[in-house]
Parts: C-alpha cells; sequence; structure tokens
C-alpha cells in the first residue's frame, strides 16, 4: 500500500513540474508576444512646437502639457471616432477652409467646428444648438440666419459658417487673441470678459474658468494635431477608405413649395436625397410669403456611386503611401 501511494505522488510531483514548467513558457511566450505586438498602447509624446491660428502655445507650461496630453489621449485611443473625424473632414473642411479665408478667419477654427458638431451637419445638442456650428437659435437669428419651423439656416454650411466668422472675428476684437476668442464661442463672450477683468490676465492660457471651457479649447489644439497627422498616431488610411465628392447643381426658389417630396421628383431626385444635400430644409412644405431666395442643391446622378476617380483627397498626409 505505501509503495502505491509513494508511486502516486512521484507521479503527482512529475505531473505538477511539468505543468508548471508548460505555464511558465506560456507565461514567458504571453510576455514576449506582448512587447513584440504592435497593437500594444503607447503614452503619448507631446510636441515641442505647436501654434493656434498664427500664435503660439506654452507648451512648457506644466498646465498646458498636462492638459494637452489628456485631450491627444483621447482623440488618439476613440479610434472608431477618430477615423469618421478624418473621413468627415475630407468633405467638410475644402468648404469650411475656403469660408473662412474669404471672411479674413484663421483656419485652425476649422478644428473648432469638429469639436462642436463631429462634423455633423445635422447634430442637434440637448440644449437646441444645431448645425456644424452649433448655433443656439437667438446667437443664430443676431448673426442672419433664418430659423424658423420650416427652414434651419444653422442647417447650411455655407451660411452657418459665414455667420460664424462674423461671430469670431467680433470676440476677436474684444480679445485680440483667437483662443481666447475661441473659449467665448464655448463660455460667452460676458463670462470670458467679467473673469478675464476679475483675474486681471489678457488671455485664454491665464484664465481659470470652468472645466468644460478649458477642456473645450485644448481639444481644439489636439484636435488640430491628430486629425492634420493622423499618421503620427496610429491612423493609416488609403484613398478608397474616404468618401467620394458628389457633385451638385443648385436651383434657385424663390415661391411657395406645397411638396417638396413632389418637387424632388421633378427634378429627379429623391426626397431623401433633397433632404440630405439640404438639411436646412425642415418641413415637407415651404410657404415663403416674402419670396425669399432659396438655393437647393441637387446631387447629379452621375456621382452618385462610388468611383474611385470622384475621391478627392483634402489633405495628403491622410493617405498611408
Amino acid at each position: 500500500m505505501k509503495s502505491i501511494f509513494a508511486c502516486l505522488i512521484g507521479v503527482f510531483s512529475i505531473f505538477t513540474l511539468c505543468s508548471f514548467g508548460v505555464l511558465e513558457q506560456n507565461v514567458m511566450q504571453n510576455k514576449i508576444s506582448f512587447y513584440t505586438d504592435p497593437q500594444r498602447v503607447h503614452s503619448l509624446n507631446i510636441f515641442e512646437v505647436s501654434t493656434f491660428a498664427g500664435d503660439t502655445v506654452p507648451l512648457r507650461r506644466y498646465d498646458v502639457r498636462e492638459r494637452l496630453d489628456r485631450e491627444l489621449l483621447a482623440f488618439t485611443y476613440m479610434h472608431s471616432t477618430t477615423f469618421l473625424l478624418i473621413k468627415r473632414a475630407n468633405l467638410y473642411f475644402p468648404v469650411i477652409d475656403s469660408l473662412l479665408t474669404a471672411n479674413g478667419v484663421p483656419t485652425d477654427f476649422k478644428y473648432l467646428a469638429l469639436i462642436e458638431s463631429y462634423l455633423n451637419p445635422q447634430a442637434v445638442s440637448p440644449a437646441k444648438a444645431a448645425g456644424i456650428w452649433q448655433f443656439v437659435p437667438g446667437t443664430a437669428r443676431d448673426y442672419g440666419l433664418e430659423v424658423t419651423d420650416q427652414v434651419d439656416e444653422r442647417y447650411d454650411l455655407e451660411k452657418s459658417t459665414i455667420a460664424f466668422c462674423k461671430y469670431i472675428k467680433g470676440a476677436y476684437s474684444l480679445y485680440n487673441d483667437w483662443a481666447t476668442a475661441a473659449a467665448a464661442y464655448n463660455g460667452g463672450r460676458s463670462r470670458i470678459s467679467t473673469q478675464l477683468r476679475k483675474q486681471n490676465v489678457s488671455n485664454f492660457f491665464d484664465l481659470y474658468l470652468n472645466e468644460e471651457t478649458t477642456r473645450y479649447v485644448y481639444r481644439i489644439l489636439a484636435a488640430k494635431e491628430v486629425i492634420a497627422h493622423p499618421w503620427k498616431y496610429g491612423f493609416t488610411l488609403s484613398k478608397q477608405d474616404f468618401y467620394h465628392t458628389v457633385g451638385v447643381k443648385e436651383l434657385s426658389v424663390d415661391s411657395t413649395v406645397v411638396d417638396w417630396a413632389e418637387w424632388a421628383q421633378m427634378q429627379n431626385c429623391s426626397y431623401s436625397q433633397l433632404r440630405y444635400f439640404n438639411p436646412w430644409i425642415c418641413d415637407p412644405r415651404l410657404d415663403n410669403p416674402n419670396r425669399k431666395v432659396y438655393k437647393v442643391k441637387i446631387p447629379k446622378s452621375e456621382d452618385l456611386d462610388f468611383e474611385m476617380n470622384k475621391v478627392f483627397i483634402y489633405n495628403r498626409e491622410w493617405l498611408d503611401e
């Protein structure tokens, strides 16, 4: 009996040693795999030089570096959202850039639009801010945009961008600093002006503000860095990954439209396509008692199907070549 028991102990010991040996080998293999796996997560290096709208960002300051690092990490590791932002930027940045330039506003402000709405032309916030620039109704009307049950020009990319230019230039005239003007777009001019006076400082980077407005400007800075140079942060795209540009023709409408769906069909266009290319249309009908002239975009039928030669790449750094 003792001999049998001794044999069992010996077999168990050998099995245990072998098991630990296999386990240790697996652990080592996993460790090797972990350290050589290209998908492992990296921390980020804070770049040494950054500007916003031509002004230098004080990156050597401890607070600026820490806050920017937080937002860089967020943009780098929310992969699906950042990929979507790059693809949308390819569609909307050309229009926004040209309008900002034409109206004397630095093109870095296109990243403010990205932060506001994630470049979703139909975005609506819980506070009822709408469109790519997220105007609330009262401010939109103050800057010349029509906001009614039938027409909401906050969703019109061109008109809302021009309205934004008016707002931000007005803010810049108050502060003579673009980053502070950007903070005012989020926090409101009255609040920013009051805090500048109370804290006896002259620009955003020296202001103590609530977390939302503070993060807002740093998110713009982080978006500029990651979206402008996605390959530096591990995002690889090829030309076929982008949405192609659909050409449109513009028709003028200066009278009542009883039924937009019927009107669209007369233009060889579906109601769905009409609303997609004209998100400012908010109702199946347009009364238009003042006979205002509206520019309505109709997609060209030959551009509706995807073809690689219709993909225009706005920033060549977006391509993994």
